[in-house]
Parts: structure tokens; C-alpha cells; sequence
């Protein structure tokens, strides 16, 4: 059986730069969209061969907007995909869409090229919400392009939103997610709002926009948890529910430590022992693949050491969670240490156990950043206690004083 690969296509362009966006993304360049295509392809192609062995089981198409760049663009990328790599025949293919830029005829167009999977950017279900984002859509918006993908016969609908808006309360918070549940999608991902460092929306917040405080925020999230719950939506991961069977596959490729390949500039892989990125720089990115110049921004070959630490840092943010012979086994470290803070975590109501599996509590979760940053120092500790004894012994007053 070949082993699992994922393939992330990152797509720059966008109708609007949203305030609180820090991802590469640009607005107003669509002019570059054809001679992008070109790197693109060419840079798939040039990769495919390393690739020999390894059979693709998902494709996603993120940026940016990718809908915006086209359906005649994306199913041209598809086609090479499936002529230039293994792709497995029940792959998932996902495609990030925003309301304003799809139709019925749009989504048919991705479905025939093979697309099984949306990811639909909601964020809220009121437009001045909407609005105060820079968002280029509102929620009817919203609606109708998940009545056009449900009329395109797509089953696979993963819909977006963000609590701690600018003026939310709960009782907004909660309308949103009650009209969202009510268009019925397969896949929530619901993420606090973050304010990126030079974005538009930390200015405004500098400024004096006020956001929920951290309290509110942690009451939105807890009550989001226990609703989705009761609508038959699974917690799997910190921000992300999904009804049974619907996990989205390749992003657990992340959270797992599953090797994938990306394309386009700012995008990440993790593929053959080494980390490495791209320039975030899209006519850099154009440039470097079609002239032959240098495309690649940051290249780390990843010691198993390392691979412990994303173990926990990675793992602890599902609610698969880590397990002591996993951990042994892959990693050749002792776990005890570990398990004490996190029986520790699980009298303040953080953490759990079931058998020898451990993950943290919704709670937990909101305070993740705190604790896995406690566990990882105690990893290194641990792991510089059981390093120092073999240097102690390889040094001359050591052997001297046996």
C-alpha cells in the first residue's frame, strides 16, 4: 500500500483584503491570476516525480479566495493532479469559497472536476457583522450558495465562523450559530477572533473598537461547544465539529504530523523529513518557478527530538489527544513527567483520561497556548536530564574520577 499524501494549493487572490486577515492574500491583481496559473503548473509538474510512491488522498485549495480565482483555473490544476500524481480514487477535495463568488453554475463546474468538499466563509450570520470585518458578503449571500451547492449535489459542506467579533454579545453569537445550524452543513469551524499584529483591524482596535474581553469570549466558546454537541456536531480538534464521517481529512494530516506539499507563495510542506516555505511573495513566487530563480523562503530538516515536541504541541489540540506508548515508542522519551502535569490538569477540570489516551477538556482547550507550553518545557527538561549524564561520561575529569 503507498503511504498517504496531502497537497495544499494556495491561491493569493482576493475580491477584498478582510481587516482581521493576516494570511498572503492579495486584493486588486488579477491581472497576475494567468501567468500565476503558469508557476503553478509548472511547479507541479516539476515536483510530481518526488512524489513516486506516495498516493495523494487530499487536495485543498486555500488562500486568499480560491473561488474567486475561477472554476476553469482550478479544474485546469485538477487535471494535473490527477495525470501528474497517484491521486486515490475517494480523495478529498476540498475548495475554500467566499458567498460573493459562487453560483449554481460554479459549483457544478468544481463538482464535474472532481471537487467533493466546500469550505464556505460564513463568519456571521448579521451583516453588520459582516461589515465591520471588511467582509465582501452578506448572509443571504450566505444562504444562497449553500442552496447553489446543495443544488450542484454537493454533500460534503464545511461552513465558517468567528466569535469575539467587534460588538458582539451572546445573544448575537448565539442567533449565528442557530442560523447556521439551520442551513444544516457537515463541518463547522468556529474560531475566536485573533488580532493580527499590522492588520487593519488591530489599527482599529488600537483606536478604541472594542471586542468582547476574554471572559465573554470564553462563555461564547463553551456554549458553541455544548450546542454543536447537542446538534450532532463532534468536537475534533480545538475549532472544528463535524457529524459523523465529515472530519475534514486533510486537515487532520496537520494536527497529526501527516506528511503534505504545498504550492504558491507563503504555502508550508512537511514531506520526505524536512519542513520548508515558499516566498510570500507572489511575483517572487511567478518569477522564481518560470525563470528558474529561488522560490524557497525556509528549509529545516526536522530531528526526531523536534517531531516529539509537535507530537504534543499538534496532537494535544485534537480531541484524539496523546498516548503514553505512542509517545514511548515513536519518541524514546519518558512520559512520566508528562502524565504528572497533566493529572495535575485533570483536577483543575483540563484534561481527561480514557485508558492510557490523554486530551484536554473543552476548558483545557481554552487555555491550550498555557498548558502545552508548560508540558513542552517539561519535555525539555526532561530530555536535557537524560543528555547531560552521556556528556558528563564522554568528558576527561569524568573518567578521571572513576
Amino acid at each position: 500500500m503507498p503511504e498517504k499524501l496531502g497537497l495544499y494549493i494556495h491561491i493569493p487572490f482576493c475580491r477584498s483584503k478582510c481587516d482581521y486577515c493576516d494570511f498572503y492574500s492579495l486584493a486588486g491583481r488579477e491581472e497576475r491570476m494567468d501567468d500565476y496559473q503558469k508557476a503553478l503548473l509548472a511547479h507541479m509538474k516539476e515536483t510530481a516525480p518526488l512524489t513516486r510512491g506516495w498516493q495523494v488522498d487530499t487536495v485543498y485549495f486555500g488562500g486568499g479566495t480560491p473561488s474567486f480565482y475561477g472554476a476553469k483555473r482550478l479544474k485546469e490544476l485538477l487535471r494535473l493532479i490527477s495525470k501528474r500524481f497517484d491521486l486515490a480514487k475517494d480523495a478529498e477535495i476540498t475548495v475554500e469559497c467566499n458567498p460573493d463568488s459562487v453560483d449554481l453554475k460554479t459549483f457544478q463546474a468544481l463538482r464535474r472536476a472532481g471537487v467533493n468538499r466546500i469550505s464556505l466563509g460564513v463568519q456571521s450570520a448579521h451583516d453588520c457583522e459582516l461589515q465591520s470585518l471588511h467582509r465582501p458578503h452578506t448572509f443571504e449571500q450566505a444562504r444562497q450558495a449553500v442552496e447553489a451547492a446543495r443544488a450542484a449535489k454537493l454533500k460534503n459542506l464545511s461552513l465558517d465562523l468567528i466569535y469575539g467579533l467587534p460588538e458582539q454579545d451572546m445573544d448575537s453569537w448565539k442567533d449565528s450559530v442557530e442560523q447556521v445550524l439551520s442551513l444544516e452543513p457537515e463541518h463547522l469551524s468556529c474560531y475566536g477572533l485573533k488580532v493580527e499584529p499590522g492588520t487593519p483591524l488591530d489599527d482599529r482596535v488600537i483606536r478604541g473598537t472594542r471586542l468582547p474581553d476574554d471572559d465573554v469570549q470564553a462563555d461564547m466558546y463553551l456554549w458553541m461547544v455544548e450546542r454543536l454537541a447537542a446538534a450532532g456536531y463532534r468536537q475534533y480538534e480545538i475549532s472544528n465539529f463535524a457529524r459523523a464521517g465529515f472530519q475534514s481529512r486533510h486537515n487532520l494530516k496537520y494536527w497529526m504530523g501527516r506528511p503534505y506539499i504545498g504550492f504558491g507563495p507563503g504555502a508550508h510542506s512537511d514531506f520526505g523529513g524536512r519542513r520548508y516555505s515558499f516566498v510570500r511573495n507572489l511575483e517572487g513566487y511567478i518569477s522564481g518557478v518560470l525563470e528558474g530563480g529561488a522560490v524557497i523562503d525556509e528549509s529545516d530538516l526536522i530531528p526526531q527530538r523536534e517531531r516529539g515536541s509537535e507530537y504534543l504541541m499538534l496532537r494535544l489540540r485534537t480531541t484524539r489527544g496523546i498516548e503514553e506508548w505512542e509517545y514511548r515508542r515513536e519518541f524514546f522519551m519518558n512520559f512520566d513527567p508528562i502524565e504528572q502535569k497533566l493529572e495535575e490538569y485533570e483536577r483543575q477540570g483540563w484534561a481527561e483520561r480514557h485508558d492510557r489516551r490523554w486530551n484536554l477538556t473543552p476548558r483545557g482547550f481554552l487555555v491550550s497556548n498555557q498548558l502545552i507550553g508548560e508540558l513542552l518545557a517539561i519535555q525539555e527538561e526532561a530530555t536535557l536530564e537524560k543528555t547531560l549524564p552521556r556528556l558528563k561520561q564522554g568528558r576527561p575529569e569524568a573518567d578521571a574520577a572513576r
